[in-house]
């Protein structure tokens, strides 16, 4: 028998990366609802703290002051981060509909997703202005700019922002600092600008927009904006190379249209308790939510304090408990910075100006951000146990999913048809049958490994690669796979849910490269993991192997490595999300098309880096061949991150077992001193191919590589004589 385990009993889903969401997911690491699966949907990982914002524009903070790392917060958390848009929701069936995903099915569920511009109803907004919001699509604007205007500082640069409000004119003033050789445009629709501020305030920043010599266009409604000019109703055209829009809030359409009741412009109605008005197991908060009693103007200030109650209420909620009310505040202080590290204070009929209420800002604002950077390290058995029994599970065949679970499941995956597939999946029986296609050699191999993410879709589609990779490798094509699958304790309906989301993963892979599924067995278990093995085939003078490599060729790497140490440094939340993120690119990359290329270059040997790490697997080439390598470690791929975590002596745990490799390197002091000399032992998950061919094809076979995406192939040393059996890769 097994030992007890807390099984999974309800899903919650989290939907946005907004304010409440962070504070939420922070305070769930802090106190997780047991028996509760977490998962968070976000299209982002870092997402903007909107109050430093302004600063980050104006050139004050970074980017990583200012952004709160979603995959970090999501590991502290528990939960699983699925890096997708949500795009609808089926109220019916209780699933999030995604864009390049499986809906993800949930029992609970919360929205914040904050708000964008309204764009809809000005000719040609949506295709030439950038709006404020998404951030992400904001900032990569924005940096363009300020790369253009600093490649060519001689030349002019006019910059439009529509919009009077606030933000508009905070927007202007940090553009300014930061860029103060561009001519800035200011459209609003009013007499005055920010309406929702008292007259000493609308006064004040208009006196200082025009000292820092923005161009204000007040009375103006924009009707129009062409590639290169905004167009008025009054008939006023400016020339802009840039249009920034900063209007009125509007929510994405789906919010609306999936049945969910919101108010007239299509923000989700909230109870006091911030409980859909329509459907009590959906919450919502941040821009996307009005507060049916209490509406308050969008502002990030009532997105962070409804993070605590959002949190204690699906606290409540989830375990039947009464729920608390939270009535916001009828007026708040807001501090609008000017761009020169002052800002106003505004507040009811009051403002004023200072330097001083800046830095009790940026005091404020780096408090907030600091509860996301300092996250402690709790063990997952102290804080998830509840205080009912928990089950006890069978091992042995006792331990499989069930039959009707896993038929539900196999029902809802797509089929690939092959004639040569005689028994499979679409009739099942005690083993799969195929055809063997005439005078060609059988390739086998087999991988499996628990998940190194919590999401089952995409661990699925890394595995599937990883263990594909073996086929082409040996220059064969794949024929059918088994998967073998273990999936967390639970509920059925949840166990259904983890392995629908894994086998699609699988599926995705499989059949882009017309690979049929034939069968495979599933078990519950404690963590997920996933095994497939997989069959290729190939003609006997197409064959690839180890032992291929000859001396005056050259070696080709077609991926970056690192995945070992940044999955290392993500488990102790030391890895940045964004090169998390990169890392999950690179693995998602199939080797199918790297492996053609490298045929139609003449490769002799091949062999896929994985686990063993570069050197490890390298050295297998050597070896078989009798030759030696020379190795430019300089030339040696690396993914973003890997060397930051590398020098704080962050390694995966089976480094220590790679570097008895090293006995057979020849290389000097300063080589090993080198942050990347470590990385060449760093095994890797789904790694690139590692390829020895003819030195005068080598420049051609990288420029092809590069083109068809493998943007990190390099050539990375050369085939030598073996001159010393005992120093057979030298490191340069």
């Amino acid at each position: 028998m097994q030992q007890a385990i807390e099984p999974i009993v309800a899903d919650l889903v989290l939907v946005g990366g907004g304010h409440s969401h962070a504070i939420a997911l922070k305070m769930l690491g802090m106190k997780p609802i047991p028996g509760v699966r977490l998962t968070l949907i976000s299209d982002t990982s870092h997402t903007p703290y909107s109050g430093m914002l302004p600063g980050h524009v104006a050139g004050f903070y970074s980017y990583d002051e200012t952004h709160i790392d979603l995959g970090r917060l999501a590991r502290f958390a528990g939960a699983q981060f699925y890096r997708d848009r949500a795009i609808g929701l089926n109220l019916t069936q209780n699933q999030v509909l995604c864009a390049n995903r499986p809906p993800v099915a949930f029992d609970y569920l919360s929205i914040d997703i904050g708000s964008t511009p309204a764009m809809d109803s000005v000719l040609g907004a949506d295709r030439y202005a950038i709006p404020a919001k998404p951030v992400p699509l904001f900032l990569e604007a924005w940096n363009r700019v300020i790369k253009e205007v600093q490649e060519s500082p001689e030349g002019s640069f006019r910059v439009g922002i529509v919009g009077g409000g606030a933000g508009g004119v905070e927007l202007a003033l940090n553009m300014h600092q930061r860029l103060k050789n561009i001519e800035i445009h200011l459209f609003h629709r009013d007499r005055e600008l920010l309406p929702n501020h008292n007259q000493w305030v609308r006064k004040r920043l208009f006196k200082i927009l025009q000292q820092r010599g923005v161009c204000l266009h007040l009375s103006e409604n924009v009707k129009e904006v062409a590639r290169d000019r905004v167009i008025c109703e009054s008939g006023l055209s400016v020339k802009c190379d840039r249009v920034f829009w900063v209007t009125q809030a509007s929510a994405p359409s789906w919010i609306e249209a999936s049945g969910i009741q919101t108010d007239s412009r299509g923000f989700i109605l909230i109870k006091e308790t911030l409980q859909s008005t329509s459907h009590p197991h959906i919450f919502a908060s941040g821009d996307i939510a009005t507060l049916q009693q209490h509406p308050r103007p969008k502002a990030g200030v009532f997105a962070v304090r409804q993070g605590k109650p959002l949190f204690e209420n699906l606290h409540r909620a989830i375990a039947g408990k009464p729920l608390k009310s939270y009535i916001p505040q009828k007026r708040i202080l807001a501090l609008i910075g000017t761009g020169d590290r002052r800002a106003i204070a505004s507040w009811g009929n009051w403002g004023w100006q200072s330097s001083l209420f800046w830095h009790w800002k940026d005091r404020i604002d780096r408090k907030f951000m600091r509860r996301f950077e300092d996250l402690p390290q709790i063990p997952a058995s102290s804080t998830t146990k509840s205080q009912e029994k928990p089950l006890i599970y069978c091992a042995g065949c006792g331990s499989k999913v069930g039959s009707t679970t896993l038929q539900n499941v196999l029902n809802r995956l797509p089929k690939i048809e092959n004639s040569n597939i005689i028994i499979g999946l679409d009739q099942p029986d005690d083993a799969a049958v195929i055809q063997l296609p005439p005078h060609q050699l059988l390739v086998h191999t087999i991988d499996s490994f628990s998940t190194l993410i919590d999401d089952p879709f995409v661990f699925g589609q890394i595995a599937t690669h990883h263990s594909l990779s073996d086929i082409f490798a040996m220059g064969a094509t794949p024929y059918s796979a088994l998967v073998t699958a273990t999936i967390p304790h639970g509920i059925e309906t949840k166990i259904e849910e983890t392995l629908y989301q894994l086998l699609c993963g699988v599926t995705k892979v499989l059949q882009q490269c017309q690979t049929p599924l034939v069968g495979g067995h599933t078990t519950e278990g404690s963590e997920l993991a996933l095994g497939i093995a997989c069959n290729g085939f190939v003609s006997r003078d197409k064959l690839w192997q180890k032992n291929g490599m000859k001396s005056g060729q050259v070696l080709i790497l077609t991926k970056a490595i690192g995945t070992g140490t940044l999955f290392a440094a993500d488990m102790r939340y030391q890895a940045k999300g964004r090169w998390i993120e990169k890392a999950i690119e690179s693995m998602l990359l199939s080797n199918q098309t790297a492996a053609k290329i490298l045929s139609e270059y003449g490769t002799t040997a091949c062999t896929d880096v994985t686990g063993f790490g570069l050197i490890g697997h390298l050295l297998e080439m050597v070896r078989g061949s009798d030759v030696a390598v020379e190795l430019n470690l300089e030339k040696v791929p690396i993914l973003n991150g890997a060397i930051e975590t590398i020098q704080k002596g962050i390694i995966s745990s089976l480094q220590p077992q790679n570097l008895h490799a090293e006995s057979f390197i020849d290389r000097d002091f300063k080589t090993a001193l080198s942050l990347k000399y470590p990385l060449l032992f760093d095994p890797q998950t789904s790694g690139g191919l590692l390829a020895s061919l003819p030195r005068e094809q080598a420049d051609h076979c990288l420029i092809a590589l590069q083109n068809a995406g493998y943007q990190q192939a390099e050539i990375i040393g050369r085939v030598m004589p073996m001159t010393d059996e005992k120093k057979r890769i030298q490191v340069l």
